[in-house]
């Protein structure tokens, strides 16, 4: 008996009825087919009836994985079993699903993940343990496992070298637009492609990784040295962004090393002086990534950069930006476009971080708003108010303390957030 033909249905849409965030890029950026990986997505009814919500990539053998997850102590099923695989270094398949988190599901939750994995490991030709997965949704409901493995078969059959768009559009629920990036790189002279997608607008923040994404590259890199790079990278971007301080039980973020792409030298150690192109590169499409998703923070219509120099250390810089940037008092302030540095002098004293009053230095822009220990001099409300007005808000804070510094990314807190998670379940 042949296996069940996946739907074909219309690219999957996002859960919520809200148009596309406002700070949304004018345009989706398109990615190039990437030597190794054959992508599919299909309608397994998850959750939806004839939505796309599952996303299958088969990769080439020998393709070197790394991954950075959540910290969350209720991690989902999926969390943990790619956590246990990870050390095998080697990757082959990659699914993931949208509708259903399968977190805190129990034994049931851990033979669904066990399920996808064997049955993805029989239609692709590889070991259970070579395939990683990923699932987002509802947290709390029995995965229907039976519906993505009964469509596995054609997907594998139905791979094909592009597809990218529809594989970041399978993977999003209230995502009001799918989010991809890609970079090219120079390996000692030989050109390489990074590809990445990601999917994530609400339960996002900064304890890696946060929400979900998918990084791939034809170059021949180990496992180790993918890494060392993932880990570092993520510090400056995925770790860099809140949207509501609420940590996901899902947060995966997975880099896939096909080794495919052009034949250059072997690489061995991560601070090759040979990979700082990549390096950089890399580091560009997690920043892309990442901001995508906080420019489409569930109801956002501002994005919020929050710079926090002259601290006594960057760890702490970091405690105080978040702090600043996770205040649903400073957010709600910047979603009326009300100047209310006060809110700041609030975020900052609260971090419990090492502060001193009178050294404060608070501005919106170009505009100093708060120093030394009042509101400052040349005070102008107007400007003020038009720093705070716009889709891009800015708000720095220097200490005056030492060198510490930090930068986050956050955005504003309206009634559509409340709407949205209102209703989520319904």
């Amino acid at each position: 008996m042949s296996a069940p033909r996946a739907k074909k249905v219309a690219p999957a849409k996002p859960a919520s009825d809200l148009a596309k965030s406002p700070l949304a890029p004018k345009t989706i950026a398109g990615l190039p087919p990437l030597a190794g990986i054959r992508l599919s997505t299909g309608a397994a009814g998850v959750r939806y009836k004839d939505r796309t919500d599952v996303l299958l990539a088969v990769m080439a053998p020998e393709t070197q994985v790394a991954g950075v997850f959540t910290k969350s102590k209720t991690s989902s099923a999926p969390v943990e079993w790619c956590r246990a695989q990870l050390k095998r270094g080697t990757a082959r398949a990659l699914v993931v699903n949208s509708g259903n988190a399968n977190a805190f599901t129990g034994k049931a939750g851990e033979a669904g993940a066990r399920d996808v994995a064997e049955s993805t490991g029989a239609v692709v030709g590889c070991d259970a343990r070579e395939v990683f997965m990923a699932s987002t949704g509802v947290i709390g409901e029995p995965l229907p496992a039976s519906r993505i493995t009964r469509i596995l078969g054609s997907l594998a059959q139905a791979g094909a070298a592009g597809g990218w768009r529809a594989a970041a559009e399978a993977i999003m629920t209230t995502d009001t637009y799918p989010k991809l990036a890609t970079a090219a790189a120079q390996i000692d002279g030989h050109k390489v492609t990074i590809n990445g997608i990601a999917k994530g607008s609400g339960m996002i923040a900064p304890d890696m990784a946060t929400m979900l994404a998918f990084v791939f590259t034809d170059a021949a890199l180990p496992a180790a040295v993918l890494q060392d790079m993932l880990s570092s990278g993520v510090k400056t971007s995925f770790n860099a962004i809140t949207v509501d301080s609420d940590t996901s039980t899902s947060d995966t973020l997975l880099l896939f090393a096909t080794g495919k792409g052009a034949h250059h030298p072997t690489i061995a150690k991560s601070n090759d002086k040979r990979l700082n192109d990549f390096r950089r590169k890399l580091d560009e499409v997690l920043l892309d990534l990442a901001l995508q998703v906080v420019r489409d923070g569930e109801g956002a219509q501002k994005l919020i950069q929050v710079d926090v120099t002259g601290a006594e250390s960057d760890e702490s810089a970091r405690r105080i930006a978040l702090s600043i940037a996770n205040s649903p008092l400073v957010k709600t302030a910047i979603a009326g476009s009300d100047a209310n540095w006060g809110r700041v002098v609030m975020a900052v004293g609260k971090a419990g971080e090492p502060a001193d009053r009178d050294k404060l230095r608070i501005s919106f822009g170009n505009q100093v708003v708060a120093e030394n220990g009042e509101r400052a001099a040349r005070y102008d409300e107007a400007a003020a108010t038009r720093a705070v007005s716009g889709l891009e808000v800015m708000i720095g804070v220097d200490l005056g303390l030492g060198r510490g510094k930090a930068r986050v990314w956050t955005c504003d807190l309206t009634e559509g957030y409340i709407r949205i998670n209102g209703s989520y379940r319904s």
